[in-house]
């Protein structure tokens, strides 16, 4: 498949709704996290709409984009794709907790693409997450509103969820993938016992 310049405009507007937020705990631009979402994304077999969504799937929940300024901008399709991968679009922002078990119920009933955005998207938080526990111990913990124990809790319950929602052949290598990393996420992670009695 060859990106057509919908991506690049994507792209770039991606680069600007993201420009002066930095990945938690860390100094890393916002935008690496985007584009390796993207990438995997891409790696696994996504069609253009589902790699520019994969690009924008935070504008809503993290820069206020409306729903509506998505759709004119990208089409429907996309928009579509980046509501469903975005856990609220209020104002102040739900409870965390509460805001989780939604998100979680809602990517079970999601449609395929939204739930390969979703996929990418937490594979690569999870990869991050694994890369800096090994760095910092469990002193990352506190740059995540959940904590240890939500962190754990949510990462744990979305591989179930994903796995019963239905798996193509090429996302199973994605969900072998996030599984994989939330594992040793739980085995690199000190109480893990006291972390899934607290659910």
């Amino acid at each position: 498949m060859d990106l057509t310049s919908r991506f690049d405009t994507a792209l770039v507007y991606a680069s600007a709704q993201h420009r002066a937020q930095r990945r938690k705990g860390t100094d890393i631009p916002y935008v690496a996290h985007l584009l390796a979402v993207a990438g995997l994304a891409l790696e696994h077999g996504a069609t253009e709409d589902e790699a520019i969504a994969a690009l924008l799937h935070d504008v809503i929940e993290d820069q206020g984009v409306r729903f509506e300024e998505l759709e004119k901008l990208f089409g429907r399709a996309v928009a579509e794709i980046v509501r469903g991968c975005s856990d609220t679009d209020v104002t102040p922002k739900p409870p965390w907790r509460e805001r989780k078990e939604q998100y979680i119920k809602h990517v079970r009933e999601s449609s395929s693409s939204v739930r390969l955005v979703s996929m990418c998207d937490k594979l690569h938080n999870a990869r991050a997450i694994l890369s800096d526990l090994r760095v910092h111990g469990d002193a990352l913990w506190s740059r995540f509103t959940g904590g240890r124990a939500g962190s754990l809790w949510y990462y744990r319950a979305l591989v179930e969820t994903y796995g019963a929602a239905g798996i193509t052949s090429t996302t199973r290598p994605l969900l072998d993938e996030f599984d994989r990393t939330v594992s040793e996420i739980e085995e690199n992670s000190d109480g893990i016992l006291v972390g899934r009695e607290e659910q």
